[in-house]
């Protein structure tokens, strides 16, 4: 095994982790004010809409998603995640923290990202045409051009499915902002 299959392995799996560490850091180190807290929210609102429209479409394991967001970037997830990040950054007011989450997302998702992509190309036959016409990240204004799944011939266009959502207990991104955004004010307030 090499050393970057390794690491992206690691990465794969110490990245919730990882982010529950940080999160702790984050608090000690934040500085927050009312007005970076409301700035915070031009990222992170968008990036919690991203991530819960994202898991309505995507059946992890069984299919190549490449409808709804999944036609203008490869891992709406990850940008939504991204998304929030950084916008908790803001809330904090401390370019520690914008380095060092900056650092974390390089270290653990770039490499989480190669690796669930060699995972795709093995299992689905259309992930190297589906990343030919969609870029990996920062998404495009028009959804790509690419053939959807078919079931007998007839292409198939998925729509948000509650169902998804609820089973990827996606409602999780909102309530982890929430309560960063409680802990900052607590901060705020008494510290």
């Amino acid at each position: 095994m090499s050393g970057r299959i390794g690491w992206q392995r690691i990465a794969r799996r110490i990245r919730v982790p990882a982010g529950f560490v940080f999160a702790a850091l984050f608090l000690w180190l934040a500085h927050p004010s009312w007005r970076t807290m409301a700035a915070s929210l031009v990222l992170v609102f968008p990036g919690l809409w991203l991530r819960g429209y994202a898991s309505g479409y995507v059946k992890k394991d069984s299919e190549l998603t490449m409808t709804g967001p999944y036609a203008h970037t490869r891992n709406p997830l990850y940008l939504g995640s991204t998304l929030i990040a950084f916008g908790f950054a803001a809330a904090a007011a401390s370019w520690v923290i914008l380095a060092l989450l900056a650092m974390l997302f390089a270290a653990i998702y770039i490499p989480t990202i190669l690796s669930e992509e060699a995972y795709l190309r093995e299992h689905f036959a259309g992930f190297d045409d589906y990343a030919r016409a969609v870029p990996r990240l920062l998404p495009r204004g028009a959804g790509a051009d690419i053939e959807l799944a078919t079931r007998g011939g007839v292409p198939v266009e998925r729509v948000f499915s509650t169902e998804l959502y609820l089973r990827h207990r996606e409602y999780n991104s909102a309530m982890g902002a929430l309560f960063l955004y409680l802990a900052l004010v607590l901060k705020l307030l008494f510290f």
